[in-house]
């Protein structure tokens, strides 16, 4: 915790950026909870996985399509002006949720959550390429841990909390939550004084006005490490955990209206095996690009076993401990395939890898969502255990590829550096 608190008092522009994250997110899961419950509760039992596919592929298809003009926009122009106008806009584009009354209108729950993830995908690359610009390199591993860290505790405490208000107070005061969070957030961001770059990032580096997407594609092509760093949250998020959780809490354990408590109950879960993640393998983490390279294999094995977990779940609780686990996998090799990135990629190629990163988490969410929603319409929500089950054996495919990967990489280096510089 001092660390943390060091990090904070050392970097005030990054602390700024902090609070935005942790104030967002919060708000994030207060939508995420009633969204969920909405559809669910608006749409026909026969087609009730199709209908939370919509919602998911809402959230994750915009940012896939649009992520070669958000990179491009995060290192041609100034991100701190990017990261307040999304916050701004989405502030308003939440409040319209207030409108879904009906299973009539249901279809507007797609549309404005379209638009709403297509601005995230300007500020989600934009807020990763700017933290090398608040922190300096030896803070790099603590900055990504405590917005790792503080994405667990938000996830925990916004779905517990959002799951109680909703039910408690009600879905329409939870949206207006989402929509003050977003407007605090850029309030906060707006604070953050002129950009620093650290040693690693250095100054004639900065977003140039020319920058292509062309241009960034020919960067990694010529970085193996690079590449293969981008592939790491796109391995690990085959297989749809928020699809199969909605139906757990829907079908199986279903607790407050419409599960929302149960709902709730088990993203808390997923957000304290977050937490507890990186925690546990920053102890033997140095701050190399090699060693967080090895511990992103645990992270991996971490994924399989939750998913084994996860189909056994015979009760919420086994169910809650089986998510905490798969999220401690899922935490570990998000945030050391972040920091691996900041560490590999300069400055003014940052917006463009980072868009790229995120395109490949989104694909890999896009395509298990039509698959998965596909199944639980064929299937039967009751088959959702044997579902996870299948999606166990294929998160062995990025385990022992990622395996692989680190080797070559490893012999390679040796064989361009004598010493290998980190």
């Amino acid at each position: 915790m001092s660390a943390y608190l060091g990090l904070l008092r050392r970097n005030p522009g990054y602390t700024r950026l902090w609070l935005a994250q942790a104030v967002s997110l919060l708000g994030d899961w207060f939508n995420t909870i009633v969204l969920s419950a909405f559809v669910t509760a608006y749409s026909p039992d026969a087609s009730k996985g199709l209908a939370i596919s919509g919602l998911l592929l809402a959230r994750f298809l915009p940012p896939l399509l649009v992520s070669p003009f958000t990179g491009v926009l995060v290192d041609r122009f100034d991100r701190k002006r990017l990261l307040i106008a999304s916050d701004l806009l989405r502030a308003v584009i939440v409040l319209l949720f207030l409108l879904v009354d009906g299973p009539d209108r249901l279809w507007l729950i797609y549309a404005l959550t379209v638009v709403q993830f297509t601005l995230s995908s300007v500020f989600e690359p934009g807020r990763s390429a700017l933290i090398p610009s608040l922190v300096r390199q030896e803070d790099l591993v603590a900055a990504n841990t405590l917005g790792s860290v503080t994405w667990s505790v938000m996830l925990a405490a916004g779905a517990a909390i959002g799951g109680f208000v909703a039910g408690l107070v009600g879905t329409s005061f939870a949206l207006v939550v989402d929509s003050l969070t977003f407007l605090v957030s850029a309030l906060l961001i707006m604070q953050i004084k002129s950009r620093v770059f650290s040693a690693a990032q250095p100054v004639s580096e900065r977003p140039a006005s020319k920058a292509t997407f062309a241009d960034g594609l020919r960067f990694i092509a010529s970085r193996p490490d690079v590449a293969a760093a981008l592939l790491i949250k796109m391995g690990g998020s085959l297989g749809t955990i928020d699809l199969l959780m909605i139906v757990y809490a829907t079908t199986f354990f279903v607790l407050g209206e419409n599960g929302t408590l149960s709902l709730g109950i088990m993203w808390s879960a997923f957000g304290i095996g977050a937490f507890i993640g990186p925690q546990l393998l920053n102890r033997l983490n140095n701050g190399t690009v090699r060693v967080q390279r090895r511990l992103i294999i645990i992270g991996y094995t971490w994924l399989s076993l939750g998913w084994l977990l996860f189909g056994l779940a015979p009760t919420l609780l086994i169910a809650s401990l089986a998510l905490a686990v798969r999220a401690m996998g899922g935490s570990v090799y998000w945030t050391y395939s972040s920091i691996i990135l900041q560490k590999s990629v300069p400055n003014a190629y940052l917006g463009r890898v980072f868009a790229m990163d995120q395109a490949g988490f989104n694909l890999s969410i896009v395509i298990s969502t039509l698959v998965v929603g596909r199944l639980v319409d064929v299937l039967g929500t009751g088959q959702a255990r044997n579902i996870a089950f299948g999606t166990l054996l294929v998160s062995l495919i990025p385990l022992a590829l990622w395996t692989l990967a680190v080797q070559w990489l490893e012999r390679r280096e040796r064989k361009l550096v004598p010493s290998i510089v980190e």
